[in-house]
């Protein structure tokens, strides 16, 4: 059976295909680099006719025209995780956040807690079975496709067509529009010292046979780079990204001891380089699954020797992580990290890393505090903390009491500020 004339039937151009968004509506557009511009940018440029409509996504790469303060009672942006594009107007109070964790999402998608009338995302180009697959980011897409009014793909013939469960059938899809735009690419983050001394140490723990989930970030990708050394690595993780795939490269991932899932690498987006999509196009060794999936405790925590690796802004002596926001200012959002602290906690003999460079602005601020900041938003739970890294070493706060978690996170923190901080606990009775 062929499913051209499908196809055919369902093809539109941009401004017919952005006509599916009405009043009131709420767009759900994927992760990053899959997020379809042809069509953004065209829902950009009527946004001034429609009134009420938000757009949901994790971790927008582009400003597009609708993150624009005059025009959010026509279309306000809404941040599951910021990006640099929402950041600004988060901070301003003109882009909305929602708070949870990534792996609950797509339930709440699918329960209605989260509105998702319009899906709007990249696609691979149709196989000979009518499947389209959803290979930057099946995140909480896949659930919003289920739920939609509307489905619409931006259908470009540089997406790879992934494996797992990330696949929409020609049936499913309301509207589609064909564009050829280079897929967005993002590169390692520069790494400096303070990032390699605290790679090190994450390095040092990490045994042969362990299952990796790294997120994005200097720190992340300076433990990447000390781990080529290692044999038989896997990977379950949030995200898939250059970093790892130099892991595939130089022979230290195989996936084969991971006793879940063994000899493949799971995802739920994939942001790197076309070199990285290239990879994932019909690989057999990898596949791509929505949030629910990939980042639940219960599931991710299925794999021995799980490693979860995740940056926080501060943290205080009981061990609080503030990792998205500065005080009551919004900087990114939960996203999966206590997923996968929760899950490296339930792993046979796994391990969760919390890293942070000892100090900010140029060392003039101590990023690990007696307490948090009032109106700090509480990402990770001190139940919930196994190791904290810094440039100074490694506290290991899971068993210990406050007096002792206090000490241990005094003994990594910068030189200078370890006076004030023991003066501190003193006054909070911790030592």
């Amino acid at each position: 059976m062929s499913f051209q004339p499908l196809y055919h039937q369902k093809r539109r151009t941009v401004a017919e295909a952005v006509c599916e968004v009405r009043d009131g509506d709420t767009v759900v557009v994927p992760t990053g680099a899959a997020e379809p511009p042809a069509l953004l940018s065209a829902l950009s440029d009527r946004r001034r006719e429609l009134r009420g409509v938000r757009i949901g996504q994790i971790l927008p790469l582009t400003p597009f025209g609708y993150f624009d303060p005059e025009t959010v009672e026509h279309i306000r942006p809404l941040g599951y995780f910021l990006g640099a594009a929402s950041r600004p107007g988060a901070q301003q109070g003109w882009v909305d956040t929602l708070a949870c964790h990534f792996s609950e999402l797509p339930q709440m998608i699918r329960r209605g807690l989260a509105p998702a009338d319009v899906v709007f995302s990249l696609a691979s180009p149709m196989d000979e079975h009518g499947y389209f697959a959803l290979s930057l980011g099946a995140d909480y897409t896949m659930a919003a496709v289920e739920r939609a009014r509307s489905v619409v793909l931006e259908v470009n013939s540089t997406v790879p067509f992934a494996h797992g469960n990330c696949h929409v059938h020609i049936s499913q899809v309301t509207a589609l529009v064909e564009s050829d735009a280079p897929l967005r690419e993002v590169g390692m983050p520069s790494i400096g010292p303070v990032q390699e001394a605290i790679g090190g140490y994450v390095a040092d723990m990490i045994e042969d046979g362990s299952t990796l989930q790294i997120g994005y970030g200097g720190i992340p990708d300076a433990v990447v780079l000390q781990l080529r050394h290692k044999r038989d690595l896997g990977i379950h993780s949030e995200m898939m990204g250059d970093g790892l795939l130099s892991l595939i490269e130089c022979g230290a991932v195989t996936n084969r001891c991971k006793n879940f899932q063994r000899g493949k690498s799971i995802a739920t987006f994939a942001l790197g380089s076309a070199k990285l999509y290239r990879y994932i196009h019909r690989n057999p060794a990898f596949e791509l699954h929505p949030a629910d999936f990939t980042n639940d405790p219960l599931v991710a925590g299925q794999n021995d020797r799980l490693v979860s690796i995740n940056a926080t802004l501060q943290i205080d002596l009981f061990g609080q992580c503030g990792s998205e926001s500065l005080g009551p200012t919004p900087y990114s959002g939960t996203g999966g990290q206590s997923d996968f602290v929760r899950a490296a906690n339930r792993s046979v003999g796994g391990k969760s890393f919390i890293v942070l460079p000892s100090t900010a602005k140029d060392g003039c601020i101590s990023r690990i505090v007696p307490t948090l900041e009032p109106g700090t938003w509480v990402s990770t739970s001190k139940n919930d903390v196994n190791h904290v890294v810094t440039e100074f070493g490694v506290a290991q706060l899971r068993g210990r009491s406050m007096r002792e978690r206090a000490r241990a996170l005094i003994g990594i923190a910068h030189p200078d500020f370890r006076p004030q901080l023991e003066e501190q606990a003193g006054r909070l009775k911790l030592i």
